[in-house]
């Protein structure tokens, strides 16, 4: 495994485990600690599974042997990363629900933030900067997200579509060029109408840029670069787990290396806000 979290691995893959080993899953998540000490009997027996599906599991989240599996969850634990503090929220103890929901949305970030390969950003930018158009397409919850960078990217420059109409994204994606890059957002990596306008942007020569949770994703593997996001939402929302933070947060980051030290952005940033002024109060 590379220098990523254990824990984003297994919330990035946790629809691919079959049953058996989503009780690994849902154990390793909430008692991390404990983990580190037990040995594979052990942890076998807490999940009431067998050695065999720890083993199975431990090598579908890219990890060769038990013992491996746990080097990298200490480290995790040692360093404070993607440690559940608690999964409840209730009206009744609305403090300590709060309290709960920072710290898991402060893991979320912090993951997402580390999964970010420094050399793929670098080109993203890069690519991003010089595109004629960009595209970033989306269904369902993700829509917000591609309409919020479709502002973001618009107001220092470039030139950016996103729609709410899955038919009209399609269509426009047949119109991308070599000189185009397509952002293509999924929360598991496998929406077949993504799927779709992904084969119409490579048809036309376009780049794509995916956004997704799963790195094995069949939208990751389509894509010529994975910008990789992580979720804790499972935690509040058992099987519906899809937060709008982590992927606004890589899109955040993408407009920050697009607009700092860069006078065009800047202007285009001003001009921007100068023609709104008049609609404040």
């Amino acid at each position: 495994m590379s220098q990523s979290s254990v824990i984003s691995m297994i919330y990035s893959l946790y629809d691919d485990f079959y049953p058996q080993e989503k009780k690994v899953a849902d154990y390793v998540i909430a008692h991390a600690h404990d983990v580190v000490n037990m040995n594979n009997s052990e942890l076998a027996k807490a999940c009431e599974t067998s050695v065999a599906t720890i083993s199975r599991f431990v090598k579908k989240c890219g990890v060769e042997s038990f013992h491996q599996f746990k080097v990298v969850l200490a480290r995790d634990v040692v360093l404070g990363e993607d440690v559940q503090v608690s999964s409840t929220i209730s009206l009744e103890d609305v403090h300590t629900s709060i309290a709960n929901i920072q710290a898991n949305k402060m893991n979320e970030i912090k993951a997402t933030l580390s999964l970010l390969d420094e050399k793929q950003l670098k080109e993203v930018v890069a690519l991003l900067s010089k595109a004629a158009m960009i595209q970033i397409v989306a269904v369902g919850n993700t829509i917000p997200v591609a309409i919020n960078a479709q502002y973001m990217f618009n107001e220092i420059g470039l030139r950016a579509m996103a729609g709410t109409i899955w038919e009209t994204q399609l269509a426009f994606s047949m119109t991308l060029t070599p000189q185009d890059v397509m952002i293509a957002i999924s929360n598991t990596g496998e929406s077949k109408d993504v799927v779709k306008m992904i084969h119409n942007a490579r048809e036309g020569g376009a780049k794509v840029i995916a956004i997704t949770n799963n790195p094995q994703s069949t939208i990751a593997l389509l894509a010529d670069y994975h910008l990789q996001s992580a979720t804790r939402e499972k935690l509040f929302l058992n099987e519906f787990y899809f937060s709008r933070v982590s992927a606004m947060t890589i899109i955040e980051v993408l407009y920050l290396f697009l607009t700092v030290g860069h006078e065009k952005s800047y202007d285009y940033l001003s001009k921007c806000e100068n023609l709104m002024a008049d609609e404040k109060l």
